[in-house]
């Protein structure tokens, strides 16, 4: 079954590590659910992060998303995550070695794209698909970035943030020129702010100096909720609503809709 065209394809990427990616794929995920959407979360990092995060424990995880790229003689399942309209793809250790699975495949960064399009109707209907991609440039990422429609970008407020980020834009823009020519950047969101520290008001103000409207208006602050939640295996959302963390996920999910609607209002012809 093709893919379903008002499906949005979102990966969220950085190949820096520790900027709250994984952090922002759950709390992004759960946020866009509860306003009721349906959301399917593939988790793309061997660490599996996202998984524990959403209360999938490992001996739970049959159907994983090695098996959703590589298996395709075994119907894709999802995992509940207790939290409605959400359900996942977790992620194992064997997912490292993907990368040399893929090595002698003439297709090796059409397999996320190629499972969307042809196996992921048993799922189930969905708005949203997310795929948290692994704190890397590498054949993981790219096939995300070629399936995905747009790429949220984390970028932690600290001093190099802005250095990394430009590789990571050429290689969105590359990808855009060989294999994806719709992706586009949705958005970098700000992460792990901190109003005590100068150093964060300057990143943040650099940052949006270089790109301007690329910025997310909503700023993710630094918030010990969010380093909890995912030790009790739930969303900070969930954990505490009322968290600044949680507050500021849920704006950042109302920002992205209406950004969204906004587009598709702006494609449709009139």
């Amino acid at each position: 079954m093709s893919e379903s065209p008002s499906r949005h394809v979102l990966a969220i990427a950085n190949q820096k590590g520790g900027v709250g990616k994984t952090t922002t794929a759950i709390n992004l995920a759960t946020a866009i659910a509860a306003a009721g959407a349906r959301v399917l979360l593939i988790d793309l990092d061997p660490q599996g992060n996202a998984s524990t995060g959403l209360g999938v424990p490992t001996a739970s995880r049959r159907f994983t998303s090695y098996d959703f790229l590589f298996d395709a003689t075994t119907g894709p399942e999802a995992a509940s995550t207790g939290v409605p309209n959400l359900r996942v793809i977790p992620a194992t250790p064997d997912l490292a070695s993907a990368d040399v699975d893929m090595v002698g495949d003439a297709r090796r960064t059409y397999k996320m794209k190629d499972a969307l399009t042809h196996r992921a109707a048993p799922l189930g209907p969905f708005d949203h698909v997310l795929i948290d991609c692994p704190p890397s440039l590498n054949l993981l990422t790219i096939n995300a970035l070629v399936a995905a429609h747009s790429v949220l970008v984390p970028l932690q407020c600290e001093f190099f943030a802005l250095e990394g980020l430009s590789q990571f834009i050429r290689t969105v823009q590359s990808v855009r020129a060989a294999s994806n020519p719709g992706l586009r950047i949705q958005g970098v969101v700000l992460t792990m702010f901190d109003r005590r520290n100068n150093l964060s008001s300057q990143v943040a103000q650099d940052v949006r100096e270089n790109l301007g409207g690329l910025v997310y208006e909503t700023v993710i602050p630094r918030n010990v909720r969010l380093s909890e939640a995912p030790s009790h295996a739930v969303p900070a959302v969930i954990y505490d609503r009322a968290s600044s963390g949680a507050v500021a996920y849920q704006k950042l999910a109302a920002e992205f809709l209406a950004q969204l609607r906004r587009d598709r209002q702006v494609a449709e012809p009139a």
